[in-house]
């Protein structure tokens, strides 16, 4: 479900059942209920989060949250994040992961953090919404979770693919926790499927204490896999729980099955910043360190044209990679 919403109507609205309905290819007892839930947020650049504001422009996004009824106890679940496409909508990049998971058990909100704040896609304009922004988006969310009456609140993990999965993986760092977490909220775990690590944040070795997870294809073109491996170095040295587990072949999506037929997609107009060298520095600003300046996307180091493509082999073992963190950490049968 692709929603579009506008802030007013979805800031009106409240959580919306849409009834119970089979997941796809599920057996007759897997029943879900759906539920549509705004998420009052923020809009802040990553100048602004790097530097501790915690104010900035309102915006209400929107988030789906699917639930297991084959019980009444209270269930774990995951919170979602898309990357620069968006949700993609039915048989879209979050939809596979979703129906996975909810197959497993697990509650699902797969959030739309663009239609509410006016934008449909990034991969052509990276700069229309802050990287890290989604950060907040994912504690908010996180918040709703917490206190739903079908929802075990010690068992909330969060899951990103690509930009999504660069605001998994860098929500995991302390100071975002301390600086955006509901009081007394946390996350149980952090997924990043192939996050965009050339950035160097402060202190960003210093997680929450809980498991971080990165699934990352080696032949990624679009966010290349070596910064993460640097980044997991720097996080280990200071005793934090993260693995990153690499897929030799994989490209960027590859876990998408609804990719599957359709061979490798030259995105031409996707911008990346697989060349750039980033580091923040003591004010939080996010510097390129060739140019000495401020980092921006008309940056030489920023690059046009990536590929990706499912992986028939690789794609289903990331998932089942996944099934097995979310089995460990959440106790599943």
């Amino acid at each position: 479900m692709n929603l579009r919403f506008s802030g007013i109507c979805v800031a009106a609205c409240l959580a919306i059942s849409i009834g119970q309905i089979p997941a796809a290819g599920a057996a007759e007892n897997k029943v879900f209920r759906t539920e549509i839930h705004p998420i009052a947020t923020l809009t802040l650049s990553d100048n602004e989060m790097l530097s501790g504001r915690k104010d900035g422009a309102a915006a209400t996004i929107a988030g789906t949250l699917n639930i297991p009824t084959k019980t009444k106890d209270k269930l774990p679940a995951v919170i979602i994040l898309h990357g620069s496409s968006g949700p993609g909508g039915t048989n879209g990049p979050t939809d596979g992961w979703v129906r996975e998971l909810n197959a497993l058990g697990v509650a699902t909100l797969a959030i739309d953090a663009l239609s509410g704040r006016g934008l449909t896609s990034l991969g052509g304009n990276q700069a229309a919404l802050g990287r890290l922004a989604m950060i907040v988006d994912s504690y908010r969310a996180l918040g709703i979770l917490a206190k739903h009456s079908r929802i075990d609140p010690n068992r909330i993990a969060l899951l990103g693919l690509s930009r999504g999965g660069q605001a998994a993986l860098y929500a995991s760092m302390k100071r975002m926790h301390d600086s955006f977490a509901p009081g007394g909220a946390g996350f149980a775990a952090f997924i990043a499927t192939y996050p965009n690590c050339v950035s160097k944040y402060r202190d960003d070795g210093v997680t929450t204490g809980k498991p971080v997870r990165i699934l990352h294809g080696a032949e990624d073109d679009y966010n290349p896999m070596g910064p993460c491996k640097a980044l997991v170095e720097r996080a280990k040295a200071t005793g934090a729980d993260i693995e990153l587990f690499e897929y030799p072949g994989g490209e960027h999506g590859f876990d998408l099955a609804f990719l599957s037929g359709r061979g490798t997609i030259n995105c031409k107009s996707c911008q990346t910043a697989r060349s750039c060298k980033l580091e923040e520095n003591a004010q939080g600003v996010l510097m390129n360190l060739e140019t000495k300046k401020p980092f921006a996307y008309d940056d030489a180091c920023v690059q046009e044209g990536t590929t990706i493509a499912y992986h028939p082999t690789e794609g289903p073992k990331a998932r089942a990679q996944a099934a097995s963190i979310l089995n460990e950490v959440f106790g599943l049968e």
